[in-house]
């Protein structure tokens, strides 16, 4: 709390021309707004230890996100190789059953030929 003497103000303000009333009214004016609106060494120490808390809070949230934004991306990452995966095999058996298709028809129409050439 910070002190204020209000003793030495009120006889500061009488030496200048307040009545004795006037000045411990005065005087007693400023020690409530000095007492109300002014921040001790002790309040500013409170203050610093409240915030130096939640630093500490909203870092641990932070390292939190960090750890769970990495879990998602891994996961995503297998959901993207499996699913590459997937679309390799699709691939690779069409491609086959493509291939096998065209040998077949390469075939039919080989067999076309050589039966018109025979004739």
């Amino acid at each position: 709390m910070t002190t204020f003497d209000t003793l030495t103000y009120a006889k500061k303000l009488q030496e200048a021309g307040f009545t004795e009333q006037q000045a411990e009214a005065q005087a007693e004016a400023l020690r409530a707004v000095v007492e109300e609106n002014l921040a001790t060494k002790l309040d500013l120490k409170e203050m610093e230890g409240r915030l130096l808390h939640e630093i500490e809070l909203v870092r641990r949230d932070v390292k939190e996100m960090e750890t769970r934004l990495q879990q998602e991306i891994e996961l995503l990452r297998r959901d993207v190789e499996i699913s590459l995966k997937e679309m390799k095999t699709r691939i690779t058996l069409r491609l086959g059953g493509l291939v096998v298709a065209g040998v077949t028809v390469l075939g039919a129409m080989i067999g076309v030929v050589i039966a018109r050439i025979q004739v």
